[in-house]
């Protein structure tokens, strides 16, 4: 990184082993340090100080400038000059007018992208009336059945101006169908819509639990959407990978980031293989990472992102645009570092976490709210979380220069450490055949699985700190009578009425054979599932007949045992 000669680097190292000789093994003497080793959360050892020694062997190319492979920097020139990130908390909740409602009232708090979580019957493809869905409806997110939900949801609001994610995986393709189709009746052009899908099948089987096929079957879902989108919808994300929820069971920033560059590779070459150019889908991929609470790792972890993700697409697919290796992230702050205990303090580790994230260089941001600890956010939880944003953006003064950190000792010599490791991990994964097999084998989930025991082992240790729950407790405190979202008990009976009076007006002879063709085309790799889908949803076959009717081709998912 520098431009010493090899003898001056030398004369620094000289000098510096003279001053830990001299002034620092005096002062050691009268005040030994707090501890004998010092680390990063996911375990680099971490020097007393950082010299021009440290980064003398990195090479200028890797650091480079933003805009310009390989996007250490950041992915663009002028960054939050230029463009501010956008603030998305997501809501979800409910039916689809009281999520509806929540919508508008963050965009009049100063929100400028909606994101969407939808409950657990709806992410595991099972409509409101379904048995298994019986007291789940609308309770951690809201509740979708049909495209009549679809258009409910975004009653009153104008697709083609404001971008909307969709917090959604194994029946990410269905959802994605009727948002389009529910587009298309209003009369939008598919062509200006925005937004992003989440539809990362392997972090289910690995982090977050929810599933409905088979891997494979799974991976040919996104490979269609890919596809089908791309063509269609050109400014929808279909995918944002998600390294978030690998970190929320327990990951290190490590393994966050190798394997959802793991899985990255398998996704991009199931579409290579169905016949697409890298160049054709790479752009419009994006992702999803924590902002947790070691502040220079999580700056250093997005910055080696960017730099490992830019050589994958360059190194090995040979992509040639630069939107192909610009990897764009989505930022969420560590819903697990939250406490019920003074819960207020949420706030401090919520600001700290979201400064991170921009300093890191994200796109699109949610700070999460400080009762979440309890229940969905308030009202008034999301107002503050969306203020700290704005005060970060507007008050303070670090979006004036792009990547501000960059060229520090030790933030250089850290996002190269931790570059390093992440590609220890893809050569393994490598060795071993592959994301796919890995998942299948379950080799994800025990790594993972072993990371989370060793931070408990240090929280129980007291070695990992929560300021008012393990250290700097406070004897007479206890958790906060705190107001909560409350849950609407009438959720259920009104999906469940819904349905029955969609089935009583729709032609069902046609959703039955359309569901017959669905089925057909599934028995093949080479059909795209996508348009079929489309004519489903637009007939109004529910989300659960869908998602059912596959289920029938292709079975269900057994989770292999993880000792």
């Amino acid at each position: 990184m520098t431009d010493y000669s090899p003898e001056t680097t030398e004369k620094l190292r000289a000098s510096l082993a003279e001053w830990e000789q001299d002034e620092l093994a005096a002062t050691l003497n009268i005040r030994p340090e707090d501890k004998t080793d010092y680390r990063t959360e996911c375990g680099i050892p971490l020097k007393r100080i950082y010299t021009a020694a440290d980064v003398a062997d990195i090479p200028l190319e890797d650091i480079g400038f933003p805009g310009k492979f390989p996007f250490t920097r950041g992915p663009y020139p002028t960054m939050y000059r230029g463009r501010p990130w956008t603030i998305r908390q997501v809501a979800g909740f409910g039916n689809p007018e009281s999520t509806n409602q929540r919508y508008k009232y963050m965009i009049e708090t100063g929100q400028t992208g909606l994101s969407t979580d939808f409950d657990l019957p709806t992410l595991l493809g099972l409509d409101s009336d379904d048995p298994m869905a019986f007291g789940e409806v609308g309770r951690v997110g809201v509740s979708i059945d049909s495209i009549d939900d679809v258009d409910r949801l975004f009653d009153g609001i104008d697709l083609e101006k404001i971008s909307v994610s969709l917090t959604i995986n194994p029946s990410a393709w269905v959802i994605y169908a009727m948002f389009v189709a529910s587009a298309e009746r209003r009369g939008n052009d598919l062509t200006k819509l925005t937004g992003t899908l989440q539809a990362d099948p392997l972090k289910e089987y690995v982090a977050q639990k929810e599933w409905i096929y088979p891997v494979r079957p799974a991976v040919r879902l996104l490979r269609d959407l890919i596809i089908y989108s791309t063509k269609t919808t050109p400014k929808i994300n279909p995918i944002s990978l998600s390294g978030y929820h690998l970190s929320d069971v327990g990951g290190n920033a490590i393994q966050e980031i190798a394997f959802t560059m793991a899985f990255t590779i398998a996704y991009c070459e199931e579409v290579i293989a169905a016949g697409m150019d890298i160049d054709d889908f790479a752009p419009r991929l994006s992702f999803f990472f924590i902002s947790h609470q070691d502040f220079f790792e999580q700056i250093c972890k997005f910055r080696a992102a960017r730099r490992v993700y830019a050589k994958i697409m360059a190194e090995r697919f040979s992509a040639k645009k630069a939107e192909s290796m610009r990897l764009r992230v989505h930022v969420q702050t560590a819903a697990m570092s939250l406490t019920k205990m003074e819960h207020k303090n949420n706030l401090m580790r919520t600001a700290f976490q979201a400064l991170g994230a921009v300093l890191g260089g994200c796109q699109s941001m949610h700070t999460n709210g400080l009762d979440e600890a309890f229940a969905i956010p308030t009202e008034e939880a999301m107002k503050l979380a969306i203020r700290t944003q704005q005060i970060i953006r507007d008050e303070i003064n670090v979006t004036s220069v792009v990547d501000p950190l960059g060229g520090s000792y030790f933030v250089e010599s850290l996002t190269s450490e931790m570059e390093r490791e992440i590609w220890k991990v893809l050569d393994e994964v490598d060795r071993l055949g592959g994301a796919v097999k890995l998942v299948e084998d379950g080799w994800f989930q025990q790594k993972l699985a072993d990371s989370a025991y060793q931070t408990f082992k240090l929280i129980d240790r007291g070695e990992k700190i929560s300021v008012g729950v393990n250290r700097h407790v406070d004897a007479n405190s206890a958790p906060a009578a705190v107001e909560i979202h409350p849950y609407d008990e009438n959720c259920t009976t009104l999906q469940v009425s819904r349905l029955k009076e969609l089935r009583e007006n729709r032609d069902n002879s046609l959703v039955n054979d359309l569901l017959s063709d669905l089925k057909q085309q599934a028995r093949t790799e080479q059909t795209n599932l996508l348009p079929k889908t489309i004519e489903l949803v637009k007939a109004r076959a529910t989300l659960g007949e869908i998602c059912s009717a596959l289920r029938e081709v292709w079975g269900a998912y057994d989770e292999p045992n993880i000792v």
